[in-house]
């Protein structure tokens, strides 16, 4: 952290994401979490049981390759050679969409983050087919913070014009090349907020099962 980023349009962008990331981190670590009021809440270390938790029938999932892959989902995701694989479809996704678990958000994210970063600052050709899939929490958690790193690293080498350029991150899986890129760095702070909630409410559900 603490190196100064190169347009000062980026600050407040990057102190969000940095934010969400670390709050995220902590929800999914422990042994304590900011509540929200600047209080500390104690939280447990997410355990392998709880990382493949499928709380409803006919989860998406992240699957050993032998066991193919789940209900609705055509292919396992990922190195084809890594012993994991998420579960996905080709457009157009199964309706109505599919519950995913806590294993198969944390996948997407740490997966779109490493991906985007190579595609912004990086060789801009690894595909998700370069991804390996996590089967444990701990392999899980430090495949998001190299993510992460990846993504901000990339965002520190970027001025004010590469934020207007459309097409400055190559991303083959999203709008990136259509977009300007300010939009696309807004757009991975979204999907770490909303995706980090969603992993933060399947801790609480998963607390207080029966």
């Amino acid at each position: 952290m603490g190196v100064p980023v190169t347009s000062p349009r980026l600050a407040p962008l990057l102190d969000q994401f940095d934010f969400a990331c670390e709050r995220l981190v902590a929800r999914m670590t422990g042994p304590v979490m900011d509540s929200g009021d600047g209080s500390d809440t104690e939280v447990g270390a997410l355990t392998d049981e709880e990382y493949l938790w499928e709380p409803v029938p006919d989860c998406w999932s992240v699957r050993r390759r032998a066991d193919g892959p789940g209900s609705r989902a055509t292919q396992l995701a990922g190195r084809a050679d890594g012993t994991w694989g998420r579960d996905a479809a080709p457009y157009p996704h199964p309706w109505p969409p599919p519950f995913t678990t806590l294993a198969w958000r944390l996948s997407h994210l740490s997966e779109m983050l490493w991906l985007r970063a190579d595609h912004t600052a990086g060789s801009h050709q690894l595909t998700r087919d370069d991804y390996v899939v996590s089967g444990d929490a701990a392999t899980a958690l430090a495949a998001f913070d190299a993510g992460a790193t990846a993504w901000r690293k990339a965002l520190l080498s970027t001025d004010d014009a590469a934020l207007d350029t459309v097409g400055h991150c190559t991303y083959p899986h999203g709008s990136d090349p259509e977009e300007p890129f300010v939009d696309i760095v807004w757009w991975v702070n979204q999907e770490v907020l909303h995706h980090g909630a969603e992993i933060a409410l399947l801790r609480d559900l998963y607390r207080l099962r029966p």
